[in-house]
């Protein structure tokens, strides 16, 4: 499946589904998870915390409230805040089961970050790697425009050059 490497901030984002970066806890707290709350406000948090924790590399799938979007995936590529960091195989898995959320929905477009990258710990090259692997590697049935999003200019190379694509 291919894919695009787009800059800007998720939660501005059009999409079918958009990603959360998020934590076992499902608590939403800074970065992605801060940006996608800030928007989608207080409900979408509590809506996600509602349905927490889940496994490391597991997703939920919540309404997207105020966001410009049908759900958000909450995908545990990150144990809760504090207790440890995001692994090769929690961020292969969640990025393979947000696909597959948003695929099982019947979404077309998905938008989705560098997960367990960043305040999760993990190297952002190695990481986009790995998402990029996952994501050509998936067969969907109806997902046809998958974005991976980077926030800063220099997020947004790194990603670039990592997954050689646009």
């Amino acid at each position: 499946m291919e894919f695009t490497v787009v800059r800007g901030d998720i939660a501005d984002q059009s999409a079918d589904a958009l990603v959360n970066a998020a934590g076992t806890s499902l608590r939403m707290g800074s970065g992605v998870a801060g940006a996608l709350r800030e928007r989608g406000g207080e409900e979408l948090n509590e809506a996600a915390m509602e349905l927490g924790p889940v496994d490391l590399g597991a997703v939920a799938v919540t309404d997207a409230f105020g966001l410009d979007a049908g759900y958000v995936i909450h995908a545990a590529a990150m144990p809760h805040y504090g207790d440890g960091k995001a692994t090769e195989g929690s961020i292969r898995e969640a990025t393979r089961n947000a696909l597959a959320a948003a695929d099982e929905r019947g979404c077309e477009s998905l938008v989705l970050p560098a997960l367990g990258c960043g305040v999760a710990g993990f190297d952002l090259r190695e990481g986009a790697r790995l998402i990029a692997e996952e994501i050509r590697g998936f067969d969907p049935d109806s997902l046809r425009d998958v974005r991976f999003i980077a926030y800063s200019d220099g997020e947004h190379r790194t990603i670039r050059n990592s997954v050689g694509t646009n």
